[in-house]
């Protein structure tokens, strides 16, 4: 029997504080029923998640290195980082696993500079707009590239 595949969930600034934000964009699920719902789907799919979320960027940097050759992907939403923080784009490129980028909302169709993200060009995938279920997306698209 095969192990099951290693996925990093990993979740930058101000998603810890789901539940709290604008319901409109964000839902009302809090991180920990997020990453329960993620973890559930994970399992049908026989993967195992393990979950990470900073609010300091250089805590996320340094955990990501320690993740390199650790896990088989990872799901990641970098908050507020997707939009400038280069550091996390170099982190994100030498963990050396696919990973798919994921936002609850619809950055697109939001403020012009939710538009930008300096980790797209390097990610396997992403998936914006569709609340938890992008992160479900997001394993299914591991899944499939992993197989």
């Amino acid at each position: 029997m095969s192990r099951p595949l290693s996925i990093a969930l990993l979740h930058g600034p101000n998603i810890g504080m789901l539940g709290r934000r604008p319901s409109a964009h964000y839902g009302t699920l809090t991180l920990r029923e997020l990453e329960d719902l993620v973890r559930g789907w994970a399992a049908e799919r026989g993967m195992r998640v393990g979950c990470f979320q900073s609010d300091h960027e250089g805590s996320f940097v340094e955990h990501v290195h320690g993740l390199a050759g650790l896990v088989d992907g990872a799901v990641v939403n970098p908050g507020a980082w997707t939009h400038y923080a280069w550091s996390i784009r170099d982190a994100l490129e030498i963990l050396g696993a696919p990973f798919v980028e994921v936002h609850l909302s619809d950055v697109e169709a939001r403020e012009p500079h939710r538009r930008v993200s300096v980790v797209r060009d390097i990610a396997s995938a992403a998936v914006w707009g569709k609340g938890p279920d992008g992160y479900r997306e997001a394993l299914d698209h591991l899944a499939g590239v992993l197989a």
